[in-house]
């Protein structure tokens, strides 16, 4: 029973772990494909569509008797949870890949905990006592994790391990410089919209409690939204085709790892475990990156990079810190008044104890 309640409970850690190395996976044939010629705005049409394939089928299925009935209000929500999640952060992805690197795509997501903080903290989700350690570290830690983002995308520094090589002009390091700039733009725009994707996420599943539900009609009206943008943005013919080769592998990839998986795994942990408690592994993802990248397209790894990643990774935690203190104090907290609640000998309570 004891080794039983442990595999239960290290579940959730397996599955995010895994959702991190797809999201790396993701982001490295996404850049093969690019670089090959692949538009991105095609690339997000056709894994949604693929994705949106294998989930409807199997929610009418399998899953439609099971959840609760659909609602207007549910499907409204759907509806613009999809337009930040999916097409607005799917796209600003693929850009942001395109103009820089997998490695950088997995360093600035790890500004999606500090957003993630600040979101709460807007919303008063998150209590905040400038006197209060905890409060102060969580603060701290938002600030240092954006500190280290922003060393990522404007610091590239010497490359690691590398012979530097001199430059023929200064137009071709210029504009390597700027197209790094871009891309840590649009990836934190993309971390922006993956924090808000989660709080409201986690508000939809406490009153629609069916995450296949929602992950369905989530990619459903994403793939609607991402067809109607590149339908104005991409208007190549020529760009709607899809070569059998690393192109069809990153598309069929990015359907079935990218969305299918990884959509209903995050669902299923931010109904369980909260939005903080996926954003808590996003710092996995740098050394993940970084060894495919130098692997599979011959990254090279930069002094900037590694800094900037090491004191977001600081920052992060001393985040992560605070609120598993205060977690653990609500805990205790909740064992010290249960006897005390329990002891008094009412019929009303005890009615409510054997309900």
């Amino acid at each position: 029973m004891g080794v039983k309640s442990f595999l239960v409970e290290l579940l959730p850690f397996a599955a995010i772990v895994a959702v991190e190395t797809f999201d790396v996976g993701l982001t490295t044939l996404n850049k093969a494909a690019m670089s090959k010629g692949l538009s991105h705005f095609v690339f997000v049409v056709y894994a949604n569509v693929i994705a949106s394939l294998i989930l409807l089928p199997s929610y009418f299925i399998i899953f439609r008797r099971k959840g609760p009935p659909l609602t207007l209000s549910f499907l409204g929500k759907v509806f613009l949870l999809s337009l930040v999640g999916i097409t607005l952060m799917q796209n600003c992805v693929s850009t942001g890949i395109n103009y820089s690197s997998p490695t950088l795509g997995s360093a600035m997501s790890n500004l999606t905990p500090a957003f993630t903080f600040l979101l709460a903290a807007i919303f008063r989700m998150e209590k905040l006592g400038l006197r209060s350690l905890r409060s102060q570290v969580k603060i701290l830690g938002t600030l240092v994790s954006i500190l280290g983002a922003w060393i990522v995308t404007l610091y590239k520094g010497p490359a690691i391990g590398a012979v530097p090589q001199p430059q023929p002009s200064s137009l071709p390091a210029e504009t390597a410089t700027n197209d790094w700039v871009i891309g840590g733009i649009f990836l934190a725009t993309a971390s922006l919209s993956i924090a808000i994707l989660n709080i409201s996420q986690a508000a939809i599943l406490k009153g629609y409690p069916s995450e296949m539900t929602l992950v369905t009609f989530y990619c459903f009206f994403g793939t609607v939204q991402c067809t109607i943008v590149s339908l104005i943005a991409e208007r190549n013919p020529n760009a709607w085709k899809i070569r059998p080769d690393i192109e069809l592998i990153s598309v069929v990839y990015a359907a079935v790892f990218g969305n299918v998986v990884t959509y209903g795994v995050v669902a299923w942990c931010i109904r369980r475990k909260g939005p903080v408690f996926v954003a808590m592994f996003k710092p996995v993802g740098i050394s993940i990156a970084a060894f495919m990248g130098a692997i599979f397209l011959g990254d090279t790894l930069h002094i900037g990079s590694v800094i900037g990643a090491i004191i977001i990774v600081v920052g992060f935690y001393g985040v992560i810190w605070a609120q598993s203190k205060e977690e653990k104090n609500k805990g205790e907290a909740y064992k010290c008044d249960r006897p005390q609640a329990y002891s008094q000998k009412t019929p009303l309570l005890d009615s409510y104890v054997n309900v």
